[in-house]
């Protein structure tokens, strides 16, 4: 599935575990409650993609596109996130434990009640005014109601 036009499909609940979808185009596709578990989705293009509590435990989504993306809900322990695009990307209620954000662009990301305990956002922002959302997230040194970057 490299490479894959998969732009508006209908995936809901889709065993897709292991999968190499990289460089995928998932733009506007619908992945709720999907099983993505270890995936590849290196450069992959999510924009606008649904994956409400969907499973991307250890999924790779280095330098993926998930501007827009609604990721409610979402296991993304262990997943690999460098250099993402996650500009306006909805967590809210994620579980983002041990997630590699190094470097991913944050620009009005909702992290409302996201779980980031022992995440890496090493260099990871935001242009100034594009704050994300950070109420009652628990940042990666367990802290809380504070910006975690």
């Amino acid at each position: 599935l490299r490479n894959a036009n998969l732009s508006g499909a209908n995936l809901i609940y889709a065993d897709l575990r292991y999968a190499d979808l990289t460089g995928a185009n998932l733009t506007g596709a619908d992945l709720t409650g999907a099983y993505l578990t270890g995936a590849k989705l290196d450069a992959a293009n999510l924009n606008g993609s649904i994956l409400i509590s969907a499973y991307l435990s250890g999924a790779d989504l280095r330098h993926a596109d998930l501007r827009y993306a609604d990721l409610r809900h979402a296991d993304l322990r262990y997943a690999d996130l460098r250099n993402a695009d996650l500009d306006i990307a909805n967590f809210m209620g994620a579980d983002l434990r041990y997630a590699d954000l190094r470097n991913a662009d944050l620009d009005l990301a909702n992290f409302m009640g996201a779980n980031l305990r022992n995440a890496d956002l090493w260099d990871a922002g935001n242009a100034p005014g594009n704050s994300p959302i950070w109420q009652d997230t628990i940042c990666p040194d367990g802290s809380t109601n504070r910006p975690c970057v």
